[in-house]
């Protein structure tokens, strides 16, 4: 037994916490919701359960029995997993996708799981407390522009926390900080939904009841179910919230003894995942926002910043509307519960890091720990530097979702149609506490690999364009052209004139953006168009300006293809690795 084994998992239920900590994150609150309203409300919730049926499910199957047997043989990592089960080479570097998502998402993610703790602390001080719905949005742009220290601060506090937790090991660090998290999360996201839906017009500034929130994201619009990008949309969701194709799962897995069960745990931490997003997820966020801005406010706020914008621009201001104690516990609810969601899935990116460097290279749990956070604090740096020029969301494209399809893609081939569907239904079941029905052996062999690879080829057409800038590339036609630009700002006084809260002195050339952050009788989505209408008309007749606008997308374009090369480059380093351990194993 090696050393990694051994600080193995405490308890089944830590086990199976610590897997929903991972698969529950900050996308089950700000990204699922969002997510439905664009692709059909109540109807996207079809296409949602039915890859969850047919690709989520499978394969949690899949990576748990592929985790447990490359347990047996002394490995928790993919590379060396995915080795055991074929003798070509060339699984071992298909598993490299294995390391390398893990550390390129933890490098983007816990510089976002830091802001949590960053609002945390400034409810706690009452920062927000009569500012404006402007000046609380404001506030979000100023801390991304780090135009002060303390993001960097609270990022360095956050990535110390995540490598102290993961120093004292499964049981002793990412078991127990489950145990605390998941129970804390669910208490403070039952408190939030209930507030939420019970939200009454006329009361606190509410102007519609939170349950007209809950109607309109699951009022079904059928029109649009048969359309693909709902599927791909819902397929992608499924992706994202059960962090399938990532490696953390089979890291998790490797740690299971030989014949304890991997199906039901499997299933309880899916659906326990599904319960946070679907039902927690959907009651807390939309019923809020519309409540307190109806649903054509809501969409103006989507379209702006999504979830994102949702969650840190918005709620901040409408916690305040409550109150008091109930405002401040509202907003450390909130954010805690982002943290705790954030927390659970950035450690589970640790250990397979963690395993690879302690069963190929011998390191000691916290050496290999401390190696990770200090590799994250680096990749990280670009993301947090430079998060305004695209580098945050250039590593979030390809390691956050185009990584996770091809792996899970290759994955299922392997496990399917070369490791062999009758080995590895075996896997599945041996020590199964449940019966896991039969239909699933032919799902994971059919039905679930053209579904996947539906997805993955499905998705060139956007890979392509996000490797040719197309909309950065789109911004410079549009900021070289004084008409389209005309065209744009017609087109957004025609919605500005809508608003009622409206009023033509806002655009006036003397009422200045800092009068627009303090006044307080502008909702947040008229206050952000107001602030775009007044950027076109300061630019559309100035050519200095409009070639500074095409000179700052020029930047980005720059810095996203930099963060490409150190992508590759990072994918290099981990394949090289793979190949000194291979070596060694040899030599061995």
């Amino acid at each position: 037994m090696t050393k990694t084994q051994s600080s193995g998992w405490g308890s089944r239920v830590g086990l199976v916490l610590a897997m929903a900590g991972n698969a529950v994150g900050l996308g089950n609150f700000l990204r699922f919701p969002v997510q439905a309203i664009e692709n059909g409300g109540g109807a996207f919730i079809i296409p949602y359960l039915v890859c969850f049926l047919f690709m989520g499910i499978p394969l949690l199957f899949v990576e748990w029995s592929i985790g447990r047997f490359g347990g047996k043989n002394g490995h928790h990592s993919t590379p060396m997993i995915l080795d055991s089960m074929d003798k070509r080479k060339l699984w071992k570097y298909i598993g490299v996708f294995g390391i390398f998502t893990n550390l390129a998402v933890a490098a983007y993610y816990c510089y976002l799981e830091s802001w949590t703790l960053s609002y945390v602390w400034h409810t706690i001080a009452d920062t927000f407390g009569g500012q404006s719905q402007g000046q609380v949005a404001s506030f979000f742009g100023n801390y991304v522009s780090l135009n002060s220290i303390e993001p960097i601060i609270f990022w360095i506090l956050c990535l110390l926390l995540n490598t102290w937790i993961l120093s004292k090991g499964l049981s002793g660090g990412v078991e127990k900080a489950a145990k605390i998290g998941m129970p804390l999360l669910l208490i403070f996201g039952a408190f939030l939904a209930y507030k939420a839906v019970t939200i009454q017009a006329g009361e606190q500034g509410a102007i519609y009841d939170g349950l007209k929130g809950l109607d309109f994201l699951w009022t079904p619009k059928f029109d649009t179910i048969w359309e693909p990008k709902v599927w791909l949309a819902a397929a992608g969701q499924i992706f994202f919230t059960l962090s399938i194709g990532m490696g953390s799962i089979q890291c998790y897995a490797s740690y299971v003894k030989k014949n304890d069960d991997i199906a039901l745990n499997a299933m309880s931490a899916g659906w326990m995942n599904g319960f946070v997003e679907v039902v927690l997820g959907s009651a807390i966020l939309i019923p809020i926002a519309v409540g307190y801005f109806g649903i054509d406010g809501l969409k103006d706020l989507i379209s702006d910043g999504g979830g994102l914008g949702l969650g840190f621009k918005t709620l901040p201001y409408l916690f305040e509307q409550w109150g008091g104690v109930l405002g401040v516990f509202a907003g450390v609810a909130w954010f805690g519960l982002l943290f705790f969601a954030g927390i659970t899935s950035s450690l589970a990116m640790g250990t397979p890091v963690m395993g690879f460097l302690q069963d190929e290279f011998g390191w000691k749990e916290k050496n290999a720990a401390w190696m990770f956070g200090f590799v994250v604090l680096i990749l990280g740096l670009p993301t947090v530097l430079f998060f305004n020029n695209g580098v945050f969301d250039e590593y979030d494209y390809w390691a956050g979702t185009v990584s996770l399809v091809f792996f899970a893609f290759i994955e299922i081939i392997l496990f399917s149609w070369v490791f062999g569907i009758k080995k590895g239904w075996q896997e599945i079941t041996e020590g199964a506490d449940i019966k896991v029905p039969n239909i699933f052996k032919f799902i994971i062999k059919f039905i679930t690999p053209l579904l996947l690879g539906w997805v993955f080829f499905a998705s060139f057409p956007g890979i392509k364009d996000e490797i040719n800038h197309k909309k950065s590339n789109e911004k410079i036609n549009f900021f070289s052209s004084p008409n389209a630009i005309k065209l744009k700002i017609t087109e957004q006084q025609k919605v500005l004139e809508t608003k009622k809260d409206f009023s033509p002195k806002y655009l006036e050339p003397s009422f200045s953006n800092s009068q627009l952050d303090l006044n307080k009788k502008l909702n947040v989505s008229t206050y952000l168009l107001l602030k775009k209408q007044k950027d076109l008309l300061e630019i559309v007749d100035n050519p200095t300006l409009r070639n500074g606008k095409i000179a700052e997308v020029r930047k980005s374009i720059f810095y996203k293809n930099i963060s490409r090369v150190f992508l590759v480059i990072l994918w290099l380093g981990i394949a090289y690795l793979v190949h000194l351990a291979a070596v060694k194993r040899k030599k061995k």
